[in-house]
């Protein structure tokens, strides 16, 4: 751009320039400064709407990010069923988040966010939430290069809520097994029944609802059941008593290797629906967990480290603080065993 000439106005000269449509103006006491001004004026106007051109970053929808994840690294995971759940319900119940760009959503935004949704939904869920959509923001970060910090590092996560204790009574379980159309020693030819039969598996064995559902014939032992891929990543092996060698008799051949011929969604809405026909509170079938490791310190006086081994976890601390849950009257009862 060429630089205009400056205009004598009484004892001093006025210079003015034209960019980008405005006009901007100087008075000097000399032609010579008058130049200099615009000179360096121009220069600073040209490097600024460099700047800002570099600045304009391309929209990118945080719906797409989420797709884009799943699509390249959710998908291929154990909870991969969980992960696009938990996509959809975010575009579904969020999208004036889900149509931002991922360059716009800032610490604030997720913080009102979470907020929101404590509203509606457990501590535990929101929890979960924010680790899935961290990670979706980190693999932004560290793999597409969108972004250069993750926006969730500045958000502070709800206090994680106490661990659940929730034992299941003798009295439980057979409202379980009624509620089912189950007996003990019934062999399962329904939906419902294996339902039941599972329930009272996984306190024998205190295995998982999903690692019950993934057993296979060719992976049952004499003595132990070998599960090839457990929730942590590692094969477990686990030890049958008696009485869950006893079950395994009642399970009918189906024609193929998989013990259980019934799907994850069946199990889940079916047991769902009984415990609230039978108005039961607070109970999961993940309690069968914390019911079964109990048992077998109590009953069996099972070690911890080898408790570990049945149950495969790693550190004794979650297994004690979470799972092992005796009442004041059984923690009474072992003391006095022991004198």
């Amino acid at each position: 751009m060429k630089i205009p000439k400056a205009r004598k106005r009484g004892e001093a000269y006025r210079i003015e320039l034209m960019f980008n449509g405005k006009r901007i103006g100087a008075t000097r006491d000399t032609e010579k400064e008058c130049e200099q001004w615009a000179m360096l004026k121009l220069l600073e106007l040209k490097t600024e709407q460099k700047s800002n051109k570099d600045d304009v970053k391309q929209h990118y929808p945080l719906s797409a990010l989420m797709y884009k994840y799943y699509e390249n690294v959710g998908k291929h995971k154990k909870s991969s069923r969980v992960i696009k759940i938990s996509i959809k319900q975010f575009i579904d119940n969020y999208p004036h988040i889900a149509e931002m760009s991922v360059h716009d959503i800032t610490p604030q935004v997720l913080t009102d966010w979470r907020n929101s949704r404590l509203k509606n939904v457990s501590t535990g869920t929101v929890l979960r939430d924010v680790s899935l959509y961290s990670a979706i923001f980190t693999y932004a970060q560290k793999e597409l290069f969108l972004i250069d910090s993750n926006p969730f590092s500045l958000v502070s996560k709800p206090a994680q809520p106490k661990s659940r204790n929730r034992r299941i009574s003798d009295h439980e379980i057979d409202l379980i097994l009624e509620v089912h159309d189950y007996k003990r020693g019934q062999v399962p030819t329904e939906d419902q029944h294996f339902i039941a039969w599972a329930f009272l598996f996984a306190i024998e064995t205190t295995m998982r609802q999903g690692e019950i559902l993934s057993i296979e014939r060719s992976n049952i032992f004499d003595d132990y059941i070998h599960l090839p891929d457990t929730k942590n990543g590692d094969f477990r092996n686990v030890p049958l008593l008696e009485s869950a060698k006893e079950l395994l008799k009642l399970i009918p051949s189906n024609g193929s290797d998989k013990l259980l011929d019934i799907k994850n969604s069946t199990f889940q809405n079916m047991f769902g629906n009984r415990i609230r026909k039978l108005k039961i509170k607070d109970l999961h079938f993940h309690d069968t967990r914390h019911e079964g490791i109990t048992r077998l310190v109590k009953l069996r006086k099972v070690p911890i480290d080898i408790l570990m081994k049945i149950t495969g976890h790693k550190t004794a601390g979650i297994l004690i603080n979470t799972y092992y849950n005796p009442t004041a009257s059984e923690i009474s009862a072992m003391l006095n065993e022991s004198n």
